[in-house]
């Protein structure tokens, strides 16, 4: 006990009990008025890979999965997954939307660069040998 708190008794029941179930965390799509289906709905039909990867891995939590063996199918860390989830609850089904965050952009407006084989000499042909 430090300051005469006992951190025990600020800790709900069942975040204490042996039983990893308890301390696993939980997609809540209720607090977004949403259902396990829309993630799965969103899984299939949203435009981008990293969405639908996203949307999937909700699901499968949604659908009894942790982050742990989530992260394991898809190859990725369990913090990135567990960042989707925080996420989610956090701002809905818009956080798993993928937005570029930076580098060169796909396509520079203006002229178009020159290639370099324009700028190369064509190779000459020598004839064979007879």
């Amino acid at each position: 006990m430090v300051l005469g708190l006992d951190w025990r008794r600020a800790l709900p029941s069942e975040a204490l009990s042996s039983d990893p179930v308890g301390l696993m965390l939980r997609v809540d799509c209720g607090c977004w008025g949403q259902t396990p289906d829309d993630l799965r709905r969103l899984a299939l039909n949203a435009p981008h890979a990293r969405t639908r990867e996203r949307a999937l891995a909700l699901y499968d939590m949604a659908q009894g999965s942790c982050a742990t063996q989530v992260a394991a199918r898809t190859g990725r860390h369990p913090q990135t997954v567990m960042g989707w989830l925080h996420a989610y609850h956090a701002q809905g089904l818009a956080a798993l939307a993928y937005g570029r965050t930076g580098g060169r952009p796909p396509f520079a407006p203006g002229p178009r660069p020159v290639s370099v084989s324009s700028c190369v000499r064509p190779r000459v042909r020598w004839p064979r040998r007879p």
